[in-house]
């Protein structure tokens, strides 16, 4: 069974992220998402909330999965049995610290081969915090998350 992770802080999840995934899912058996439970990033959305709207995001997918670490990914994926992570790219400047992730990575785990894909280029501006600004300042972002996460979002921010 081929496993492959995808890492990051999915804070909160979004859509370019699940075009990722989407297309991952359908190269391997198994896409475990691994959320980073590292609260020096002062997420907004807990660890738990997290993995949550991922596997809420995520059920139509049979074989996607959401977990935590606060281990190396190097590690997490060794756990896992994962041959290979998967890493979004959107633009050219993303590619140098990916690339030094992903030598790193291999360094601490050399059976592990990461994997660049880049969103459909309807979500290639989207990150992370983008969606929370756009949103707290009450932009519509309907287009760019799923029901659950807007509804999460629009609950954290009072909205």
């Amino acid at each position: 069974m081929r496993k492959i992770i995808y890492p990051g802080t999915f804070d909160p999840i979004h859509r370019g992220h699940l075009d990722i995934a989407i297309r991952a899912s359908k190269l391997f058996d198994e896409l475990i998402f691994v959320v980073a439970d590292n609260e020096s990033k002062n997420p907004l959305f807990t660890v738990v909330e997290r993995v949550e709207l991922i596997l809420a995001s995520t059920r139509d997918l049979d074989n996607v999965s959401a977990i935590s670490t606060k281990k190396l990914i190097a590690e997490t994926a060794r756990e896992e049995n994962a041959c290979a992570l998967i890493r979004g790219l959107r633009h050219v400047s993303d590619f140098e610290f990916e690339f030094q992730m992903a030598m790193m990575n291999y360094h601490l785990n050399p059976e592990i081969t990461t994997i660049f894909m880049m969103p459909d280029e309807k979500y290639i501006h989207l990150n992370s915090t983008v969606i929370k600004e756009v949103t707290k300042l009450g932009g519509d972002l309907k287009d760019y998350v799923t029901k659950d996460v807007y509804g999460a979002l629009k609950i954290k921010y009072n909205i």
